[in-house]
């Protein structure tokens, strides 16, 4: 199967095109003012998708079958709290649980409502006939309440497609996720008829991920070993996303970021992206407590470094898969809202194109809160170009021939290096 640029933008738009429909018959059925968040279309594994889904919290809505031009299982699910506002706002006595049979009643006809809307708009976009069953309410919080063993064993076994939109309300907390995970074969016969030879192979974006995967992996033992932290990879998938709508896909909070732009065979951005909480903490775990606290000069520039270190880790590794050289530049400290530390990327990006796969990876601490996100945006003719002159053998002696480790050694808090540092330049700071 290979993967067409503007047949992805088809189904991105699909997806959007249904959620809109859904949000629009919200508004219709409830006193909420709803729009559309965020969609997303998901490259990404089953263990993913079982650990979203598994997360502890519980969930309320529908599960639908269907069939025909596109066939898999749709799900639309409410956090409890909404749920309950939902249910609440429909009908009258709602209980604390959206388990009574007038809650449920009004919560699974809302849901079939949204899922009409969602399924008539990838109708008018593919021009077909989708069947659906009727709709079967779920509630639970874990992954197996949703989805059975049989479906998890039907997706892609190394990159499952996944569908996902968010809904917000005006002025509500208000908690909605769309999954649409098609099944593997559906989702091939509506590229064979959407793509001609051009463009991706599955397989070798598959691989891709692979060796990101592995990058990550490497960047959060890495990590480990320079703030004695335990850390893991949280998350790991592939978005394929309009770049206007990247900017929603960031929390809308305070963030420290570290940018960089990389080129060469492979050309695109690498942003690091910490609260400030998660920042701090990285800074004390590896060299020190400052006596000002806060992120200033030394700050930075230790941040900046270990960002520089974990950029040239994941790039090495890609760049040893590919048999080519990727550079990057010096790195660039932000520290502000979290849509305008990514805008001046999208920028560079939109001259050249509208979408773009953004490769989203959350490593955090084992034991305690500490997070970093990476995104990689890659240029999209760059990434078509390079996968396509991939050789699927090299995938296999990358993961097992790993680049050399960069060293970085933590050392204790010296107040007078501090102050020797935050006057000086970048540079110095390797001397650590």
């Amino acid at each position: 199967m290979k993967l067409n640029v503007n047949a992805l933008g088809t189904f991105y738009e699909m997806a959007r095109e249904g959620a809109g429909l859904a949000a629009t018959r919200l508004n219709s059925m409830s006193e909420f003012e709803s729009r559309v968040k965020v969609t997303r279309l998901h490259f990404t594994h089953r263990s993913e998708i079982r650990n979203e889904l598994d997360d502890g919290s519980e969930k309320v809505g529908i599960r639908v079958s269907m069939d025909g031009e596109l066939s898999g299982t749709s799900l639309l699910l409410f956090d409890h709290e909404s749920a309950l506002s939902v249910a609440g706002a429909l009908v009258d006595d709602v209980d604390d649980e959206p388990t009574n049979e007038l809650a449920t009643s009004a919560i699974v006809e809302l849901c079939h409502i949204m899922n009409s809307g969602f399924v008539d708009g990838w109708a008018d976009v593919l021009q077909a006939e989708i069947d659906v069953d009727a709709p079967e309410y779920v509630i639970g919080d874990t992954a197996g309440a949703f989805i059975d063993e049989d479906e998890f064993g039907n997706m892609h076994e190394e990159l499952a497609l996944v569908f996902q939109s968010q809904i917000e309300t005006t002025g509500t907390e208000f908690g909605f996720e769309h999954y649409l995970i098609p099944e593997h074969e559906s989702i091939a016969r509506l590229f064979e008829t959407q793509t001609d030879d051009e463009g991706i192979e599955y397989e070798k974006l598959a691989g891709f991920d692979q060796m990101a995967q592995h990058g990550a992996t490497r960047v959060a033992e890495n990590l480990s070993r320079m703030t004695g932290i335990e850390m893991d990879v949280d998350i790991r998938r592939i978005n394929f996303i309009s770049l206007d709508a990247i900017p929603e896909t960031v929390p809308n909070e305070p963030l420290v970021s570290v940018a960089f732009s990389f080129s060469g065979t492979l050309g695109g951005y690498l942003l690091f992206l910490f609260d400030p909480e998660s920042a701090n903490e990285l800074v004390a775990a590896t060299v020190g407590d400052s006596p000002g606290g806060g992120l200033g000069a030394f700050e930075q520039d230790a941040i900046k470094e270990l960002s520089n270190v974990m950029t040239s880790g994941l790039l090495d590794g890609w760049a040893n898969m590919l048999d080519a050289t990727i550079d990057h530049s010096t790195p660039a400290y932000s520290h502000d809202m979290g849509a305008a530390v990514v805008d001046p990327l999208i920028v560079g990006l939109s001259e050249v194109q509208e979408f773009a796969f953004v490769f989203d990876t959350r490593i955090h601490a084992v034991d305690r809160e500490f997070d970093v996100d990476i995104y990689a945006i890659p240029d999209e003719t760059d990434l078509e170009a390079a996968l396509d002159r991939l050789d699927a053998r090299r995938i296999d002696e990358s993961l097992s021939h790993d680049v050399e480790e960069t060293e970085f050694e933590a050392r204790e808090f010296d107040a007078d290096l501090v102050e020797e540092i935050a006057a000086g330049t970048f540079e110095e700071v390797e001397e650590l």
